[in-house]
């Protein structure tokens, strides 16, 4: 049974580049599942996706790189301020300029470099490395 569709994605990845794939399937999918993908392929961890409409909400058809160590959710949700992002970098990356925080901002879905840039905080969704 599927409690939490984005950590189920995330999962889906995970396996399937360490089975050593260069193609995984999402499903179902979601906007905040696409958005994150989104992050993904502009921090260079996948190659590309696709949402596939298949009748029953739809997957997403995702071409790996081989680059990906470790990605999952962070639940509780944490809130972030604009400079506290250092301190949950130390928590889930293995060190500093090694991965991305992914976060929900004001402005979408956007990786921890992208709020630090734009100097705003959100709340924390993922991590990959």
């Amino acid at each position: 049974m599927l409690h939490d569709p984005l950590s189920d994605a995330l999962s889906s990845i995970k396996n399937a580049e360490m089975g050593g794939k260069l193609e995984g399937v999402i499903k179902p999918s979601s906007k905040i599942i696409g958005n994150v993908l989104k992050v993904f392929h502009e921090r260079g961890f996948i190659e590309e996706f696709e949402f596939i409409e298949d009748g029953h909400g739809g997957k997403f058809g995702v071409k790996l790189l081989g680059k990906i160590n470790d990605c999952g959710v962070i639940k509780p949700r944490h809130s972030v301020k604009r400079g506290e992002f250092e301190k949950w970098e130390k928590r889930y990356l293995p060190a500093k300029n090694v991965g991305s925080l992914i976060l929900s901002t004001s402005r979408g879905i956007i990786s921890h470099q992208d709020a630090e840039e734009a100097k705003i905080g959100g709340v924390l969704l993922a991590f990959i490395y």
